[in-house]
């Protein structure tokens, strides 16, 4: 439902920016590819030097792993807010990203040397896995801009960011993981210490 004050600003004409972070919690050995796919989409990401339309086919590989991997979900949050000025939606994604990395063992890109097949098999699996998407979007996304700490609601908000990829409303794009690379392992307690806000699914 629109405020007053989204109303007077489309009235207005102004843009809208919408927000937002997914965290994911996936668990079981099962899950390590995924640290693959994330870690190949961060190498492209960086060798493209920001380029947003490779951020964005990245995102969707991702979105599309995850969604695949739904038996395998443990808990989920997110968070986000609406801005008419694009400033303060950047001020907000730069504050979002600082908090991501932050997070324990979390990167958006390692250069480790050596082939992730080489790693899987030298090292040792973790079983928990959190994944933390920022977008930045013009226009609304409902699907986004609600509670999405249940199975149904979260597999509509991964499908959202895919949409807003192909629509090109995509403004910002962050990924963040932990841990970031095979031989790293995240325990229940630093799952519980580095991810309060997690909700069982």
């Amino acid at each position: 439902m629109s405020s007053w004050g989204d109303r007077f600003n489309q009235l207005s004409g102004k843009t809208r920016f919408v927000v937002a972070r997914l965290f994911l919690h996936l668990a079981g050995a099962e899950v390590a590819p995924l640290l693959g796919v994330l870690n190949r989409a961060a190498r492209e990401a960086v060798e493209s030097d920001g380029d947003l339309n490779i951020l964005g086919e990245g995102l969707v590989e991702i979105c599309e792993n995850l969604l695949q991997y739904d038996t395998y979900w443990q808990s989920a949050a997110n968070e986000g807010d609406v801005f008419w000025k694009e400033g303060e939606a950047g001020d907000y994604v730069n504050e979002l990203f600082t908090d991501s990395a932050q997070r324990y063992l979390s990167e958006p890109f390692s250069s480790e040397a050596g082939s992730e097949q080489d790693q899987l098999l030298s090292l040792p699996i973790t079983r928990n896995l959190v994944v933390m998407i920022t977008v930045a979007a013009e226009g609304e996304e409902p699907k986004l801009e609600t509670d999405l700490s249940n199975i149904p609601a979260f597999k509509a908000g991964l499908k959202a960011l895919i949409n807003l990829h192909y629509q090109r409303r995509l403004r910002a794009i962050q990924v963040h993981y932990s841990p970031a690379q095979f031989g790293d392992e995240l325990t229940n307690d630093q799952l519980l210490t580095n991810f309060p806000e997690l909700i069982p699914l």
